[in-house]
């Protein structure tokens, strides 16, 4: 008998930090343990991953662990059974010349970004850690949307939070020497999983099995892709045929690098976890910062 499985992506399109999911069906890995794998993006019209599994619309789901604590303080019932990355992708991005040359020299600049309260928070901890005055950043609401370096230059904003050091930042529009990128968690004084693989209680309640055996399969696909990230550009050129080789590969050789833990894929770390959602709840993003013990049932052992 065959499980027929539906995983909802982290994002509008694929990119290379879901290779092991597509590197595990290819190469057949899911139907040796009985499991049918789709493969699917969110429609931003219904909502994102969380969504899709809290309407019961998805299996299993791709998304960001402060997004999970947040929805389970709602009452949904949703879980994280394992971590897709051991640390946070989010930058600060300029441009030379910008005039920008540390964290505290956004005070009384235009800063773009989605201006949720996690990323106004966060925002606020950098420049007021690095001297600055968080009071005096103007920020710029860019709503999903990420600007591109050309588009800084051009003047749209001074700089912009959000963008990924191993995804958006590498886009072939700007030389990259003259990129300015400070990486989020090495300055914000916490780390954290930037994106968890999840599912719903009545799924992880009804079916363990089938978690189980949907998680270590996929686990021996972002370790092999970890293993030869040069896979990557040909995996995807039948997927997202529109990216070039060049962007594909350079992605997948940074972002492999925080797919492992101790060699293991999927590993929930408590010490990523817990002070991670106490400095949620520190700044006012999250209520409980012990609420992280109901979202995370971790299908490999908690490191």
């Amino acid at each position: 008998m065959t499980d027929r499985v539906r995983l909802v992506g982290e994002y509008f399109h694929p990119w290379p930090n879901s290779a092991g999911f597509y590197l595990a069906r290819e190469r057949g890995w899911y139907a040796e343990v009985g499991i049918e794998l789709e493969l699917v993006t969110f429609d931003a019209w219904v909502g994102d991953g969380l969504e899709y599994l809290n309407s019961g619309r998805a299996d299993f789901g791709v998304f960001p662990s402060n997004r999970l604590l947040q929805r389970r303080e709602l009452g949904q019932q949703l879980v994280g059974v394992a971590a897709v990355n051991q640390r946070g992708l989010e930058t600060v991005l300029t441009v030379a010349g910008s005039g920008i040359e540390r964290l505290a020299d956004l005070s009384g600049r235009r800063l773009g970004l989605n201006p949720t309260p996690r990323g106004r928070a966060i925002v606020r901890e950098l420049v007021a850690r690095d001297g600055g005055d968080p009071d005096r950043v103007q920020l710029v609401d860019l709503g999903s949307r990420e600007l591109t370096a050309a588009e800084i230059a051009n003047g749209v904003v001074d700089a912009t939070f959000g963008s990924y050091w191993a995804w958006d930042n590498l886009r072939e529009d700007y030389p990259s020497h003259q990129l300015r990128a400070w990486e989020v968690d090495r300055h914000l004084g916490v780390g954290y999983h930037s994106y968890l693989l999840g599912t719903r209680e009545d799924v992880l309640a009804d079916n363990p099995e089938l978690v189980r055996r949907f998680v270590e399969a996929t686990a021996r696909g972002y370790e092999a892709a970890a293993a030869d990230p040069s896979v990557i550009p040909d995996l995807y050129e039948r997927i997202t045929p529109y990216f070039s080789r060049r962007l594909l590969a350079r992605s997948g050789e940074l972002i492999s690098s925080t797919w492992l833990h101790e060699g293991r894929w999927g590993t929930l770390r408590t010490e990523l976890i817990e002070p991670y959602s106490a400095w949620l709840a520190d700044h006012q993003v999250i209520g409980d910062p012990e609420i992280w013990r109901a979202a995370i049932r971790p299908a490999v052992p908690v490191g």
